[in-house]
């Protein structure tokens, strides 16, 4: 398996002890939110375990060496990973220098509710370790910041993503249908996040607004607007806070009044968007009115 170059633009690296072995876990989601870790071995990592989730993470650096379904297995960095509830495996590092990889664990049954209706069955991916550009797109989402949480819309968003991008990896998945995309619950639920923009909506809450299940809202949302709910919400909070920037507000203030959690959160949303940060955009539009 060769390593490959893709997008981890955005995934801050965690400088850990040199030459030591470390793992670091992302703030508690609660018991309906992912498990998301970033680690570091420099030889034998852990023994023969199991997992009730799948396990889906990215090889980050070095060589990463584990035994999976009675054969052993090599990722480098640059593929994606893929783990079935239940299966046995092991783990070490395939060169001195050790290796580093970010993993997301999601329950079976979210994975299920996740893929389209006509699913009858969990994806399997017999491979384990891979280099689909669908896969690891969808995964980066999930392990970019491991210092914040995401919001159960956010999460949602994900979680589609990567189930759409397991089920085309399984040969047994038959081409799903499309389903005409219902527009109303779309322009229900951007209605409803609009209205709320300073605080982050409830699943529950767009459920029923919408009279759909979250990750049906979710792929009715992308068919029509090409983005999820959630990335739609962030760029109309950007809006507002550009607005605010503009009409002379400090970028604390356009951060509240935008709905982010504190400034750092704004600047991290905006920088991925626009490619430079709130006070130099801000800057820059200065000397544009001079």
């Amino acid at each position: 398996m060769e390593s490959t170059q893709h997008d981890f633009s955005g995934i801050e690296r965690m400088c850990g002890p040199e030459g030591k072995d470390w793992v670091r876990i992302a703030p508690d989601e609660g018991p309906d939110g992912p498990e998301r870790i970033e680690a570091r071995f420099g030889g034998p990592a852990y023994s023969p375990h199991r997992h009730d989730t799948y396990a889906l993470g990215l090889t980050m650096d070095g060589v990463q060496c584990f035994t999976y379904r009675g054969e052993g297995r090599t990722s480098l960095a640059g593929n994606s990973i893929v783990l079935h509830p239940d299966e046995l495996h092991d783990g070490h590092s395939g060169v001195e220098t050790g290796f580093r990889y970010r993993m997301v664990y999601i329950d079976p049954e979210t994975i299920l509710d996740a893929l389209d209706e006509k699913a009858r069955s969990l994806p399997f991916v017999p491979g384990a370790v891979m280099d689909d550009p669908r896969l690891a797109a969808a995964l980066v989402p999930a392990i970019r910041d491991l210092d914040h949480g995401v919001t159960p819309l956010e999460w949602t968003g994900i979680v589609t993503g990567i189930a759409d991008a397991l089920a085309a990896l399984d040969k047994s998945q038959q081409p799903a249908r499309r389903t005409p995309p219902d527009t109303g619950a779309v322009r229900r639920a951007k209605a409803a996040m609009l209205d709320r923009l300073e605080a982050d909506i409830g699943m529950d809450d767009l459920e029923t607004i919408t009279g759909q299940s979250r990750f049906a809202l979710a792929r009715h949302f992308r068919n029509v607007c090409g983005v999820s709910p959630h990335r739609w919400l962030t760029y109309r909070r950007l809006d507002r806070a550009r607005a605010a920037m503009a009409d002379g507000e400090s970028l604390s203030a356009a951060a509240a009044v935008a709905g982010f959690a504190d400034q750092a959160h704004m600047t991290r949303h905006f920088k991925s968007a626009y490619g430079m940060t709130p006070g130099h955009w801000r800057g820059v539009l200065t000397m544009g009115t001079d």
